[in-house]
């Protein structure tokens, strides 16, 4: 196995220098250089012919629309800003090469699946919403349609795929341009004096498609920062570097801490407000923050700079155990935009923007992901001799807003203003500007700091949570849910590369904290928040958040709820348990033991019923791998997938070794020890294991023989993400192959919204069955071959077992 990269090579100074000038010269080739008409699928970028580009040839973003009063003109000109923004930016890519090589931390798709997602969303949720009746492309909105969430730094399992020619994808764009406009200059819901669009219209989806678009502009922005100088050029028409980038020696700033007086903050956006939010900005929450201090200035790259020389990277006293672990794994010295001129010893650095290298502006904010603004952190407060942290989401609301944060905002700057509208108030927000800016450039808020809203976004110490009265949106059900998990941190206040919502004060972002974006931080110090006691709507008062951020613990959500030692001794014991153990009473269900060993017997015989190849399997929900194993007596090769880290390591383990030691739980502190062992007579070499999220996996799964989802729909936050992969032009199930289906249906809001449930509710007064949900799902690409009950038993101690009997039920794809 080869080793995975460290740090990023397309950041060498000496690389850069050394771009081959040939290779960067146009010559014949349409992708390097400007581009010419043909690359334009919406507007070209000129004045007076694209919204949004000014006389100078620059385009900057609009304001997000009104959805109270929107004219069609206005939503047509917000569309063609976005669409247009998108291929300004991506038009820095130079050659091929440029659209098909992956990051090179091989942890998100290269620049063409970015190219042509959010054509493709546009029309999957277009035809969900009922706006569109039919496919563009039905390949193409399935091979482009789930992005990636890194879910590990050392996740290094993607981008084995063959992407379409380009020249396909410039087509299919055209044709969602054009299809969207078609919407956008038809619909009665945007005709003169039109009632408010909101959560419930079907107009909502356009506008969420618009949003999504601008969310992947910023995402772009960074991805194109990661490639080598030899792959991009500044676009034309993007906004210029910020003026402050000729003047880097200008000075840090320095400050005393600001004082603030803390006081009642509410969060969330009120859902009567007249503009697109995403579904975890809604509901409600009120905290009462005690006072605090924070730092008047972002941190800088100078200030970031003296943690660097002071042996901050090398030093495991200021990292938290997770951060450590991916500073090793990485081999992180200094932040990954940062770019080494001369020895390391030395400590001089440029620092990468996004189409050249410059001279470290040392006025601007460090970016840095969440482990490293920590690690700062405390190194930080052992210098000054007092404890530093993050700010929570509530006191940056207080940041922000001072005492105007005791309500929501009564202004969304985001409604009202255009970049070029932002420049002008000195905010680096919407493409102001096409980097970051110093953070003293911008007016102060009403609490005393700079850059409380753009520049960069601010890692704060909460975990992604959801508001009091928050709920899915059947448009997009899986957009917020699955990050609900623990391993999400929040951001707030945009950057200079937020556009639309992303630069309103509702918006609520996250990421994994080893991601990197155009992100920062300032220090905060003392404080923390109580329960404010004042019931908000929806419940808002009984779920305020009590002081300190806002955690979510593993054992709550998501894969956490699968990570720890005593629930993967549970799960061995399932899967390879003897016997004897599983179920040790006489007069006890019998029958429901060997549950692995009884659903890949029932695929077996399907197969040989139905003559279906046995070629490769695909095991959605692995746990620790008994039935792929079990599926390897059939198969040829069986790949088992799990969003748990601890479940995939035991499943690798058991292939290596074919035993793995663990604990069978009798009785309070009691056990024995036990050995799970796979059966001599499978070949393990069949199968293999990874890391994936079932509600958003890879494209390049697709085409199995069989796939299995045993026990997985009521425990993800998206049951219907996963069924909808089964089918269509890239299904995971090919023609001809077997599905198996088992679940208990056991719904719960701590893993799976009530709005996401398949069934076990009432709607409109009409009970709701989860089984005939799931046959209405798979229906038109299935045929159903059995149903069937099939227990199976879960040891919680010797005198404790879970009895469950899911319904199995075996497809056929059509």
């Amino acid at each position: 196995m080869s080793l995975p990269v460290t740090r990023n090579p397309n950041l060498d100074l000496a690389q850069a220098a050394a771009t081959d000038e040939a290779s960067a010269a146009p010559g014949d080739d349409p992708l390097r250089g400007p581009r010419p008409a043909t690359w334009w699928t919406g507007l070209p970028p000129e004045p007076g012919m694209c919204p949004g580009v000014g006389a100078d040839g620059r385009i900057t973003s609009l304001p997000q629309p009104d959805l109270a009063r929107c004219a069609r003109e206005e939503v047509a000109a917000y569309f063609e800003n976005g669409w247009t923004l998108t291929e300004v930016l991506l038009a820095a890519l130079q050659g091929r090469e440029a659209f098909l090589r992956p990051p090179w931390h091989q942890l998100r798709h290269p620049m063409i699946f970015y190219l042509c997602h959010p054509a493709a969303l546009y029309v999957n949720k277009l035809r969900v919403a009922g706006l569109v009746a039919a496919p563009v492309d039905a390949y193409f909105e399935q091979l482009f349609e789930t992005g990636v969430d890194e879910m590990s730094w050392d996740d290094l399992s993607k981008n084995d795929m063959d992407w379409p020619p380009l020249e396909d994808v410039l087509a299919y764009r055209r044709r969602v341009h054009d299809l969207v406009r078609g919407v956008i200059e038809a619909h009665p819901g945007l005709a003169p004096g039109h009632p408010a669009i909101d959560e419930a219209h079907p107009l909502w989806a356009l506008f969420l498609a618009f949003e999504h678009e601008r969310i992947h502009l910023e995402t772009s922005s960074v991805l194109l920062r990661e490639l080598p100088l030899a792959l991009v050029r500044r676009p034309e028409a993007f906004p210029a570097l910020h003026p402050s980038a000729a003047d880097p020696g200008r000075a840090a700033p320095e400050g005393p801490l600001v004082a603030v007086p803390g006081g009642p903050v509410r969060l969330g956006k009120p859902r009567e407000r007249p503009s697109f939010g995403w579904d975890n900005e809604y509901g409600a929450r009120d905290v009462r923050v005690r006072p605090f201090r924070a730092s008047r200035h972002l941190v800088t790259n100078g200030e970031f700079l003296a943690f660097v020389a002071d042996g901050g990277y090398t030093d495991p006293r200021w990292w938290t155990a997770d951060g450590w672990t991916w500073r090793q794994m990485r081999n992180a010295k200094w932040p990954t935009w940062w770019v080494a001129d001369g020895p390391a010893g030395l400590h001089r650095y440029k620092l990468r923007a996004l189409f050249e290298v410059l001279d470290l502006p040392l006025a601007w904010p460090v970016c840095v992901n969440w482990y490293e603004a920590r690690a700062y952190c405390a190194w930080r407060g052992a210098r000054d001799g007092r404890a530093y942290r993050l700010p929570t989401e509530a006191e940056q609301r207080l940041l922000r807003l001072g005492a105007a944060a005791a309500a929501p905002p009564a202004e969304d700057p985001a409604l009202a203003r255009s970049g070029r509208d932002f420049a002008a108030l000195g905010v680096n927000l919407g493409l102001a500007h096409g980097s970051e800016s110093p953070v003293d450039a911008g007016p102060p808020s009403p609490a005393g700091v700079h850059d409380a809203a753009g520049n960069v976004w601010q890692w704060l110490e909460d975990d992604f949570n959801p508001l009091p009265g928050f709920r899915v949106h059947r448009v997009y059900d899986d957009f917020s849910a699955p990050c609900f998990d623990g391993e999400h941190r929040m951001l707030l206040g945009g950057s200079f590369a937020s556009t639309g919502d992303e630069a309103s004060p509702f918006a609520r972002f996250h990421f994994r904290p080893h991601f990197h974006q155009h992100a920062g931080f300032r220090l905060v110090a003392g404080g923390r928040d109580d329960a404010d006691g004042v019931d908000g709507p929806d419940g808002a008062g009984a779920d305020a958040t009590s002081g300190d951020a806002v955690r979510l613990g593993r054992d709550e959500r998501g894969a956490g709820a699968y990570e720890g030692d005593a629930v993967l001794d549970q799960y061995l014991l399932m899967h390879f348990g003897a016997p004897e153990d599983v179920m040790p009473y006489a007069d006890g269900p019998q029958g429901a033991r060997d549950f692995t060993r009884r659903l890949a017997g029932l695929l077996a015989d399907a197969a040989r019923a139905t003559g279906a190849p046995t070629g490769r399997a695909l095991d959605v929900g692995c746990a620790v791998g008994g039935l792929s194993f079990e599926l390897a007596r059939t198969y040829g090769e069986v790949l088992g997938v799990d969003l748990s880290a601890s479940f995939v390591r035991a499943a690798e383990r058991l292939r290596e070794d074919g035993r793995l030691a663990y604990r069978r739980h009798d009785e309070g502190e009691l056990g024995a020890p036990c050995e799970a062992v796979v059966d001599p007579t499978i070949d393990r070499r069949r199968a293999r294991f990874r890391r994936a999220d079932a509600c958003a996996l890879p494209p390049e799964l697709h085409g199995f023989d069989a796939v299995v989802l045993a026990n997985l729909l009521c425990r993800l936050p998206s049951p219907r993400a996963v069924l909808g992969r089964l089918g269509g032009p890239r299904g995971l199930v090919r023609p001809g192959g077997l599905l198996l289906v088992s679940t208990p249906f056991t719904w719960r809001e701590k893993f799976t919204p009530r709005d996401a449930w398949l069934g076990g509710r009432v709607e409109a007064g009409r009970e709701v069955r989860s089984a005939d949900a799931l046959r209405a799902a798979l229906e038109a690409d299935f045929e159903l071959l059995r149903a069937l009950d099939a227990p199976f038993l879960v040891r919680e101690h010797a005198r404790k077992f879970e009895y469950v009997v899911p319904l199995v039920t075996l497809w056929r794809r059509r």
